[in-house]
This record gives C-alpha cells, structure tokens and sequence, in this order.
C-alpha cells in the first residue's frame, strides 16, 4: 500500500504500519509525517499528564513532537511492543527535560530580582545622578573584590560583564564543577556579598546598615553554615 493511500484510509494492518516505520527509518520523510500525524493524540495525552510548572502548554507539545519523532526512527515493531508505549517515555522524557531548562531560566531570573531588590533598593527617579553613579561604582567595587570563582558565578549568573546570563551547568562547563557545585557557590557568594565586612559601603549608601539588617545577614550567613556543616562566625576574607 502507498503512503498516499495509507494516508487516505487510514492503517489497514499492523503489517502496513510496520512498512511505514521502516520507510521512516530509512529517510522517507513522508512516512515519517504520516505517523507524526497518526500519533499526534499521544504527544497531546502525554503532556497532558505532565506537571509543566509555567512551562507553556503549546511549547510542550512541540518539544513532545521531538520525542515522538526520535521513537519513530528507533521504533522497532518486530519487538512485540506496542508503539504507544514505547513513544510515551520518549515524549515524556524531552518534556521533562524542556520544563527543567524552564525552571532553571526561571531560577535564574528571580535570584537577579532578588539581588536587585537586596542592592538597589533606592528609587533612580528619585536620587541625585551622582548617588546613582556611587551606588553602581560600590556594587561593581564589591562584586570585583569576590574570591574568583565566586566572583565568576556571579558574573555569569546576572550576566554582569555585558553578556546573556548562564545557567547553572553552563558556568559548570567552564569552571569544571557539577551544576550542583555552582548553584553552592552561588549560594556562598551571595552570603560573601550580604556580610557587613564586605558590603558596608554600600549598605551606607542605601542607607542599609542598622544592627536589624546586620543581624539578618548574620542569620543568613549561619543558616548557610548550617547546611553546609560549618561553624558560626563565618567572615570570609576577600
């Protein structure tokens, strides 16, 4: 049978279904869009029962049309094992992977909210251009004075030297360590920033130096200590 008429009637046997993939397999682009088009209700249920997490309901359909491809090309039939269950852990698996890249991005972004809100908790509309200037020159000052690895996570991390912002095992790539090593010396670098040791010219100028806010970065700094199995009084030096 034809892939015209395959696509005109329908799959009559198992046995033209399995001529299909082999003709797939073997570069027919057009009995690959066929079984793409047949299968297309499996890529939509399966992402329906995935947590998404903001991950867009569209977008996850497409990245499950790749998962589906990739068992198309590798789908052996003679196996015995129906298609549908051998393509569902293969759609799954690249929407897992999609959503987890959009967690991370996500991550990413907050924590250079949460930084601007923590250093840049003036209002520029209302602030001399100099006090502006002093705050910007303090807060690159206070970044620089980073140990280096830490200094080149959080450069990479918001993007600081002018270039897109990196994620976790991009920076891992560059400094040799896991993704999760990153993520821990982020974690560290910021408790560096936070320290009065380190941040009390900046904290002048924004006017963010009571005993409060001291005891809180304190806090923060022996919570820190605490899951990583320190001691109390940390003060790193730079």
């Amino acid at each position: 049978m034809s892939v015209q008429k395959q696509r005109e009637g329908g799959f009559s046997s198992s046995a033209s279904e399995a001529t299909l993939f082999k003709q797939a397999q073997a570069g027919c682009r057009e009995s690959a869009n066929l079984l793409m088009e047949q299968h297309e209700r499996l890529v939509r249920y399966a992402v329906n029962r995935q947590q998404l997490f903001g991950f867009p309901f569209e977008e996850a359909v497409q990245v499950g049309r790749h998962g589906l491809w990739r068992a198309i090309l590798c789908y052996d039939p003679h196996r015995g094992t129906a298609f549908s269950t051998y393509a569902y852990p293969s759609i799954v698996r690249q929407v897992w992977a999609a959503v987890k890249v959009h967690g991370e991005r996500n991550r990413c972004a907050r924590a250079s909210e949460e930084l601007r809100l923590f250093f840049e908790s003036w209002e520029p509309g209302l602030v001399q251009r100099q006090e502006e200037t002093a705050i910007g020159q303090a807060l690159r000052q206070l970044v620089w004075r980073l140990p280096d690895r830490l200094r080149r996570v959080i450069v990479a991390s918001y993007g600081l030297d002018g270039q897109p912002r990196q994620l976790y095992r991009e920076i891992g790539l560059q400094l040799g360590v896991s993704k999760q090593r990153v993520q821990q010396l982020h974690v560290e670098a910021l408790v560096w920033l936070r320290h009065p040791a380190h941040s009390q010219e900046l904290r002048s100028l924004l006017q963010r130096h009571s005993e409060r806010e001291y005891a809180w970065a304190d806090e923060l700094a022996q919570a820190w200590l605490r899951r990583r199995g320190g001691r109390r009084g940390y003060s790193p030096h730079p």
